[in-house]
């Protein structure tokens, strides 16, 4: 399904076009994977959703994302709880209905601290807020090691007529110039990825193209955004995508002296 009505409105922008890469290996990519991504109809629908971390996109062949942080947004900026959530060795899956008609969000997404310590000679690990430091790490621990790390992974869902997808100016997002359920083979989009809300210049972006495993050339596409935080792509098929950007800035709380920013979200493009 396409909308024109939104291709009519697309802006030119100057951005770094993206480069095209042999396929690298990468293990343990995080993703969501939605049963449909556009809903013509606008009532009684629902959408399941499979959230992995596999070395193939899109296959569930190392574990299932952990869904603590999971995220459902309305088209109204009304957040909703999943009908049923199930986990699995190998993935995890969550189901909604859509209730209002519009682009639907769901993210997974963490903010907090990964900590590394040796306590009697034992190795020790612990993930979790930054308020619960203390209550679980101690304070007389050795080699102590203390990562923040904020991450989001996303996909989106239309029902019916499209509708904007407002960022949250936290950690690494996407801005869609291109809404990110009206994308087509051999077509070109602006993307444009925010830090805290501010354009994020010089950042790293890969592109991969699911279904890898079958095919003996796939290659992924990869560039650096410009000034503006912008990067131009032109989908040379359709199919799933995987987007994906880092970055490391100075951490916020007094525990760790820097933080780890990662950006991951499952799109759609039709042919």
């Amino acid at each position: 399904m396409k909308h024109r009505t939104l291709r009519s409105l697309r802006k030119t922008i100057a951005i770094a076009p993206l480069l095209l890469l042999p396929l690298m290996a990468q293990a343990h990519r995080s993703f969501l994977v939605p049963s449909s991504t556009v809903l013509s109809q606008t009532a009684n629908q629902w959408v399941s959703v499979d959230a992995a971390r596999g070395n193939d996109l899109f296959f569930f062949n190392h574990n299932a994302l952990p869904l603590e942080g999971l995220q459902i947004i309305s088209p109204s900026g009304k957040a909703t709880d999943p009908a049923k959530l199930e986990r699995f060795r190998y993935k995890a899956v969550f189901e909604w209905q859509l209730t209002e008609p519009g682009t639907w969000r769901a993210a997974v997404v963490n903010d907090g601290l990964r900590v590394q310590w040796q306590e009697n000679g034992q190795a020790k690990r612990w993930n979790g807020p930054a308020a619960d430091f203390a209550l679980h790490v101690p304070a007389t621990a050795e080699k102590l090691s203390v990562n923040q790390v904020a991450s989001r992974v996303e996909t989106f869902v239309t029902m019916g007529k499209p509708s904007a997808v407002t960022p949250t100016g936290k950690g690494l997002e996407l801005r869609f110039a291109t809404h990110p359920n009206d994308l087509a083979a051999s077509e070109t989009a602006t993307l444009t990825f925010l830090q805290d809300g501010k354009p994020a210049p010089q950042l790293k972006v890969s592109i991969i193209a699911g279904g890898a495993r079958w095919h003996e050339s796939t290659q992924q596409m990869d560039g650096v955004t410009d000034d503006n935080g912008s990067i131009q792509v032109r989908w040379p098929s359709a199919g799933l995508y995987w987007i994906n950007a880092s970055t490391r800035v100075a951490a916020t709380v007094a525990q760790a002296k820097q933080k780890s920013l990662t950006y991951a979200a499952t799109l759609e493009v039709l042919p």
